[in-house]
């Protein structure tokens, strides 16, 4: 069953502490990290993640992009993140699918709810987020530590051939 999870990208900005740090500095570099942070998330759990960033107030069509491997969505002129949100999950909605929505809006968990889809609050997602970074950390301490390899694993026979041809006398 594929599992795709859909964030609702300011409302999780301005939920995680990090993050509605940064905002207040840039909220370019805000995106990024966040970005960042879901790339390592769906290469880590091979859930789809598709980011909705509300541009309601911004003039024209809206915008599809791929960046770190997410599908990146930003929202037409006059559409909010909810309702870009609401029509992915009612689209994407099918058997084999199981679709997750992070976001702290409670009214739009309801309505995604409605669709099918579950919800996971900002908080959640944090709380997951900071245990996967963990989990990464400890597979790269893990493989640092494992001995180096020769490659191809040889029989005893075959090793007494090899250093018969290395001696000369094969």
């Amino acid at each position: 069953m594929e599992e795709i999870l859909i964030v609702d990208g300011y409302n999780v900005i301005g939920d995680w502490k990090r993050l509605k740090e940064k905002k207040k500095i840039s909220l370019e570099e805000a995106r990024d990290d966040l970005l960042g942070w879901l790339a390592d998330y769906q290469g880590f759990t091979g859930v789809r993640v598709i980011v909705v960033f509300d541009a309601h107030n911004v003039k024209g069509m809206g915008k599809k992009l791929r960046e770190y491997r997410l599908d990146i969505r930003y929202t037409k002129e006059k559409e909010t993140a909810d309702e870009c949100i609401e029509r992915l999950v009612f689209e994407l909605s099918g058997r084999r699918r199981q679709i997750y929505v992070a976001t702290s809006d409670y009214t739009e968990q309801r309505v995604t709810f409605g669709y099918g889809a579950l919800r996971k609050s900002a908080r959640e997602l944090w709380r997951e987020m900071q245990q996967i970074h963990r989990d990464i950390r400890e597979k790269v301490r893990e493989t640092k530590q494992q001995p180096k390899g020769r490659g191809i694993i040889l029989s005893d026979e075959i090793k007494k051939k090899f250093e018969k041809w290395r001696r000369g006398d094969g």
